[in-house]
């Protein structure tokens, strides 16, 4: 969901290479009645869309089809931004002015179930979230779902984190299952930003 169509051409030509484009659209009411009626695994959607703005679109997307993961893609780098729109549910998080191969690894990475922070905003969600050193003597977390997790906010997927670990993937999702259930997170994107700001990771 982009309301300039030049960059939207843009972004559907980078993201037609390696996905399914259905659809597309110029303002958040329609991108809304768009991903409703589409039900898509990846919605893209910018912050600044006329009607109904990005966040409240996310927000929305996010409450309402829970299945469907959402990339924001936007000029947005400030600090205020990056937060609302975690806190509305997105699962990654891009600049316009990133190269087209990290758009669309942030779109992979969310439909696999991660979680994606262009490296240059990474910061402000760390400044924001963390409460400095790390408090893990006050985490309900083990050592392996503390470093499953911390995989989880730099952007791994399930499949990634079992390679990586050496582990089965039935594990890794056992592993998230009891995280969340620790956290009362509803989803692998609020358990590592509730683990942020606890400390924990």
């Amino acid at each position: 969901m982009e309301d300039h169509a030049l960059t939207r051409a843009g972004l559907r030509t980078a993201l037609e290479g390696a996905f399914d484009v259905v659809a597309e659209a110029a303002d958040g009411l329609v991108g809304w009645e768009t991903i409703a009626r589409e039900q898509p695994d990846v919605a893209v959607i910018d912050i600044g869309l006329p009607g109904m703005d990005g966040i409240a679109l996310t927000k929305r997307v996010h409450t309402e089809l829970p299945a469907t993961r959402v990339v924001i893609v936007t000029m947005m780098d400030f600090e205020d931004e990056v937060v609302a729109a975690l806190a509305a549910g997105a699962d990654a998080y891009c600049l316009k002015s990133s190269e087209p191969e990290r758009i669309v690894d942030a779109v992979r990475i969310a439909a696999e179930g991660g979680a994606y922070f262009d490296p240059r905003i990474a910061h402000v969600v760390l400044a924001r979230f963390s409460s400095g050193a790390k408090n893990s003597a006050r985490s309900p977390l083990t050592s392996r779902e503390t470093e499953i997790l911390g995989l989880i906010a730099d952007g791994y997927g399930n499949s990634e984190i079992a390679e990586r670990l050496h582990i089965g993937l039935g594990t890794v999702k056992g592993h998230i299952r009891d995280i969340l259930e620790k956290l009362s997170a509803a989803d692998r994107t609020q358990a590592a930003v509730v683990a942020l700001r606890k400390g924990y990771i």
